[in-house]
């Protein structure tokens, strides 16, 4: 890695990282791994945004992934188990990954690429809770997570790798310095050899924010469903605890994080709807997160057109599934690598 540079009489990181969400803390433990002394700083509380916000889904062969981010989805997927165990031997605490696959309720019986249909039969054994309805199901391999407990162990890990993670410190300006980077946030200004824009949906233009709204119930049967349920207007996540987590809108509301009580109650009927006995869960919390989207619905990956500032953004609802590739890909370019992951169609060149 590069030689440290001196400020104030004080050793500055090799990398700040702008953005302590789960892409961001990701990256930092990627790099910390690789020998890099790493800054994180966010405006915030760290981890408090969209990375606990959402559902925990990781099915890379979801209908709704783009084409072109398909195979990258894939390998991240393929990642997840190592990087879960790493997470949890660091961070001494577990973040309920399973992996039981999705069942994916279609209003037609044709097939998707990659999707298993489903006998009634097995249907009955698989999700016997699961009303017969109108709908196909077919399976998907796809595991889960608790984004909440993942942030958390993320979170913990870099404190006991040695990084800092600085919350209340909102990075205000980026701009290089002779081989380095100057990076304005808070009240002071940070130098280091490399900066990288992690910051979700105020990573700045083309990213917007886009509003998800969610809610979680606690049905009397902590085993109630076993598989993530895809159906048209709403999916369905179970949690090892027995909580159910139910989502989610999608909204172009700015930076509002409002929660309806109208709306969620509409994704509450769609569940019960698949699911007869979730009428009588009690609503435990009700929330809202902004995912962060760009025009394409790729993430921005790589080098930006600024010296020694780096981009990994935009990863819209699918940044939980992304961490680990995101992570071991933007860690290869930073530290000069040759590429193990193909991020040519994430280049932040593209909306140049």
């Amino acid at each position: 890695m590069v030689d440290l540079v001196r400020m104030n009489g004080v050793n500055a990181p090799d990398v700040i990282i702008a953005g302590a969400g789960i892409i961001g803390v990701s990256l930092a433990l990627e790099l910390r791994r690789r020998g890099a002394d790493v800054l994180v700083l966010d405006q915030g509380e760290p981890g408090r945004e969209a990375s606990i916000a959402a559902a925990g889904m990781l099915a890379a062969a979801d209908h709704e992934t783009p084409a072109k981010l398909m195979q990258f989805a894939a390998e991240s997927a393929r990642l997840y188990p190592e990087f879960v165990a790493r997470l949890e031997s660091l961070s001494g605490m577990t973040v309920d990954f399973r992996r039981y696959g999705n069942l994916v309720l279609l209003p037609e019986p044709a097939p998707r690429p990659g999707h298993q249909p489903v006998s009634s039969t097995d249907l009955a054994r698989m999700e016997p809770a699961l009303s017969p309805g109108t709908l196909f199901p077919f399976f998907i391999p796809g595991d889960t997570v608790d984004p909440v407990l993942l942030m958390q162990a993320a979170l913990i890990a870099a404190q006991r790798q040695g990084i800092e993670v600085r919350g209340q410190t909102a990075v205000r300006e980026i701009r290089p310095v002779g081989a380095g980077v100057e990076v304005v946030a808070g009240a002071g200004t940070f130098t280091a050899r490399i900066a990288v824009n992690c910051r979700g949906s105020w990573a700045g233009v083309p990213i917007k924010p886009r509003k998800g709204q969610l809610l979680s119930l606690m049905p009397k049967n902590p085993r109630l469903l076993t598989h993530v349920l895809q159906a048209p207007d709403v999916y369905v996540v179970p949690r090892s605890s027995g909580r159910i987590v139910l989502g989610a809108t999608m909204e172009d509301s700015g930076f509002d994080k409002t929660v309806s009580p109208q709306t969620v109650e509409g994704l509450r009927q769609a569940a019960i709807r698949c699911v007869p006995e979730l009428a009588s869960a009690p609503v435990l919390e009700r929330w809202a997160g902004l995912r962060p989207g760009t025009p394409d619905n790729l993430p921005l990956l790589g080098a930006t057109g600024t010296p020694n500032v780096f981009i990994a953004a935009g990863h819209f609802r699918n940044g939980i599934l992304l961490a680990p590739a995101t992570a071991k890909a933007m860690a290869d370019a930073i530290t000069g690598k040759p590429a193990s992951l193909d991020i040519a169609a994430f280049s932040p060149g593209r909306f140049l």
